[in-house]
């Protein structure tokens, strides 16, 4: 009975977790509002400097081009279509050296780095209210997606 339990999660309740659809959604997209609130908050810091302004600028538009790869990899799976891009630019980097899912690994260290950042040096209370909803938005989707993973995961080894 314990296989046939395990059998149908994996093909019912795990196989959704790890769509790239889902995965987009929950982990990608609010890894990318990060990054835009990341450059947003260093836009505003950088006021009086020309170096910290241009830091910025990369990573708005980093955010952005991140966000829409991940988008397009929603729409290409809800299409029933192999996406050609990688979640992030990162990854897509990776894809030209045969490592995408590596890179893919340093642009979520960055990404949780980002956020160590705007946590401790307290940026965090430079939010406005509208981008504090979308931090708090995009940390809770992004902690319970992962969770819930990991949790269909160990469900699936038996453990």
């Amino acid at each position: 009975m314990k296989d046939q339990s395990r059998n149908s999660l994996n093909h019912n309740g795990e196989s959704f977790f790890l769509k790239p659809a889902f995965q987009a959604l929950t982990i990608g997209v609010p890894f990318c509002v990060f990054k835009l609130l990341f450059g947003i908050l260093a836009m505003r810091a950088g006021r009086s400097s020309d170096l910290l302004t241009i830091f910025a600028c990369f990573v708005i538009i980093w955010a952005l081009a991140d966000l829409v790869m991940n988008l397009v990899r929603v729409v290409f799976h809800m299409a029933g279509r192999e996406a050609s891009i990688e979640y992030c630019t990162i990854a897509q980097i990776g894809k030209y050296f045969n490592r995408p899912k590596f890179f893919l690994a340093i642009d979520t260290l960055i990404s949780f780095s980002i956020i160590c950042f705007v946590l401790w040096s307290g940026w965090i209370t430079l939010l406005g209210p509208h981008e504090s909803c979308f931090w708090y938005a995009a940390t809770t989707l992004n902690l319970i997606s992962i969770s819930v993973v990991n949790i269909l995961i160990e469900l699936r080894r038996g453990s």
